[in-house]
């Protein structure tokens, strides 16, 4: 079943993703006005055939759905907003930050795809792979077709289900990323911020943040002490603790720091790292742009707090600093 009802107002709908995940959950709020959707799916023919259903059994007409909200610009959560907006004619609202990153990724200049592929080829990835994910960086754009007309999210509330939910910025897997708390239910709409089994994806991208582990941890520990009683992720089950689930994914960065500051301690490329930390599994040439791009991320917070150095020779390459004991 792709419905699943939360609260008296609230449902989780389960839309099909063709990526391992297989769904990404977008959530649907029923108020006196009609509707409100937070995220929309990948654009397939397979996600708009769920929502059509779910339009059905939920007795929803699209005239009724008066509010679209992106929790960020990634395509599985962005892909199907204007294909939504022109059935209901409602406005899609993003935070500015990731309006910005949704054009330089997926608007006609594909800026971030071809800057990526230089990052890759600097950091040791060989040119073959590097085009071909250049090529999967730019296939993604397709799937966000058409493209909404965006009302940029300025509140620091919004009504979703007839409540008062508090927006939450929460930089980190993207630099825009909003989260969406309502106190009195106790209820957090955490989208790719918080997820029960996996570990969000926390990459350097062209265009971003200089520092996107840090901005993730430091928006981590912003929510840790909110009274959350259920964390309504984008991927997953529901989670039942947020305190724990958080120190969970902390410990799990710590790791991998501790692993990435020992295969620099001879001087390696971010490619030579990634492949030695990402060893277990077989990647693809979509899976590598994420395996690189978070490889970067823990590198330069490395770097960044003095551990790691960088040298530029025919590639970047990250060295432990000489007065760190590693």
């Amino acid at each position: 079943m792709s419905i699943q009802q939360i609260e008296d107002r609230i449902y989780r709908i389960a839309i099909p993703i063709p990526f391992p995940m297989k769904y990404i959950y977008c959530y649907l709020f029923k108020d006196e006005d009609g509707w409100a959707i937070v995220d929309t799916g990948f654009n397939y023919s397979e996600a708009i055939k769920v929502w059509e259903t779910v339009f059905s059994k939920l007795s929803i007409t699209p005239l009724s759905i008066h509010s679209i909200y992106l929790t960020h610009y990634h395509p599985d959560h962005s892909g199907l907003a204007g294909w939504m907006q022109e059935q209901t004619g409602a406005p899609v609202y993003i935070s500015k930050i990731d309006r910005e990153s949704f054009g330089l990724a997926f608007g006609e200049s594909k800026l971030m795809a071809d800057e990526f592929v230089k990052i890759c080829a600097e950091h040791g990835m060989p040119l073959n792979l590097a085009e071909k994910v250049k090529q999967q960086f730019v296939k993604m754009g397709d799937h966000v077709l058409p493209l909404p007309d965006f009302t940029i999210l300025e509140n620091d509330q919004v009504s979703l289900g007839g409540e008062q939910w508090t927006v939450i910025p929460t930089p980190g897997h993207s630099d825009g990323m909003l989260c969406f708390y309502q106190p009195e239910k106790q209820l957090f709409l955490a989208a790719d911020h918080v997820l029960d089994r996996i570990t969000p994806n926390i990459g350097l991208w062209p265009y971003s943040r200089k520092n996107p582990l840090r901005d993730y941890l430091q928006s981590l520990e912003k929510i840790r002490d909110l009274e959350v009683r259920l964390v309504l992720p984008a991927h997953g089950k529901v989670i039942n603790d947020l305190s724990a689930r958080i120190k969970e994914i902390t410990l799990h960065h710590e790791v991998r720091l501790n692993n990435m500051f020992y295969l620099a301690k001879d001087g390696k490329t971010a490619y030579e790292i990634a492949l030695e930390e990402f060893k277990e599994r077989e990647l693809t040439s979509h899976q590598w742009r994420f395996a690189l791009a978070e490889t970067l991320a823990h590198l330069e917070f490395l770097h960044q707090c003095g551990k790691l150095t960088k040298t530029v020779d025919k590639h970047i390459q990250y060295h432990v600093c000489q007065y760190v004991n590693a």
